[in-house]
Formats: C-alpha cells, structure tokens, sequence
C-alpha cells in the first residue's frame, strides 16, 4: 500500500485554505494541496461542541471528495465554546466585540475536530481535540484596537493565539497548535495509524 501513502508525487488534500493550517502542515514537512472546502459552515448550537466539530470537519473533508479521487483527504474545523454558547468565525465588528467581551476574563474551550478520507473514499478517523485557553481581562480600548487590526474576523473566537492575539492569552491547557486550527500530534498519529504515513518525520 506503500504507493497510496502521502508524498511530494501524492500529497494530502487540505479541505481548507486556511493560512494557519497551511503553516502548521508545511512547519512540520507533510506534502499538501490546499483545497476550498464547499461545504455549509452554518454552526448548529443544538449539537455537542465536539460533534458539530466533527460535522463540520466531515463536510469539508466530503465536499472536495468527488473531485479528488483515490487521494487520502484532511478535513478540519475549529471552534470556540464558554458556557452554552459556541463561536465560529465572527461576521463583522459587532460580532467580533461581543466574542471577545464574553470571553473576556473567563476560559473558555478551543475544540478542532478533524476527518482522514482514504485513497478508496472511506472515512477512516474521525476525532475532537480540545484545549482550555485563559483569556486576561479586556478593556475597551484593547478589544476595540484589536478589531482595528483586522485579525479577528476570519478567525474562530475572533482571535489569533499565534498573531497579535497572543497578548490576551493568560495560559492554555492542552494542544497550543489545536488552538491554532489543527492539532499537530493526533493528526499525525491519526495518519500514521490509517497508513496515509509510512513514517515521519517524512524523508524522500
């Protein structure tokens, strides 16, 4: 099966054009081809953070199936819980203040659920990570200049823990890179265990 694993000759679909899944994938040396996910990013609050997680990661993962054939598939998606309320990406300022008001002070749950599709169009993982993340007390002047930076939209939680964001993180407990939009140590164990890796660190 070793002409079925992930290589420069047969990278892995990333369901995502996320800027910081690409960083993390090419940091850590696995061969991609970044995809556009069609997929409905509707967040449904009725569901468990981690299965709507999941969900969301096995639609990405769904949606660019059918164009690459007999390709191992990486679908992820990030998303932000405190109480019962849960965050995607905000959609404009005032989305934006209110997420970053509320988690203002408090920690709160980062949850990335993530889908491996095989070359014979199987899912064959489907798992939730999450990390704890401590946000410091926001004044207005900090929440409102942070929004003028752009960074938050586009962003779930409507921050950047690896960007200007950083400087409201207190501390996390859990995958730092989980917070980032894909947890590097299960996804690689998730693809060695599945035989898309013959090993790793890759070396061609």
């Amino acid at each position: 099966m070793n002409h079925h694993c992930i290589s420069k000759n047969n990278p892995l679909v990333l369901a995502s054009i996320s800027p910081r899944r690409k960083a993390i994938l090419t940091q850590i040396g696995i061969p991609f081809e970044p995809v556009g996910s069609m997929a409905d990013e509707t967040v449904c609050t009725e569901m468990r953070v981690a299965d709507l997680a999941c969900q969301m990661a096995t639609r990405k993962a769904e949606s660019v199936q059918s164009t690459y054939k007999n390709r191992w598939i990486l679908g992820a998606d990030t998303l932000v819980a405190l109480d019962k309320q849960v965050f995607g990406k905000p959609k404009d300022a005032y989305e934006c203040h209110t997420m970053l008001l509320y988690l203002s002070g408090r920690t709160h749950r980062v949850i990335t659920g993530f889908c491996v599709i095989d070359p014979g169009g199987k899912k064959v993982h489907l798992e939730a990570i999450m990390t704890k993340v401590k946000v410091k007390e926001l004044s207005e002047f900090e929440i409102e200049g942070y929004i003028k930076t752009g960074e938050p939209f586009g962003k779930a939680g409507a921050y950047a823990i690896q960007d200007i964001g950083s400087f409201m993180i207190e501390r996390i407990n859990g995958s730092y890179t989980n917070v980032v939009g894909l947890p590097v140590c299960e996804v690689v164990c998730a693809l060695i265990k599945c035989g898309a890796l013959k090993g790793f660190p890759l070396i061609e």
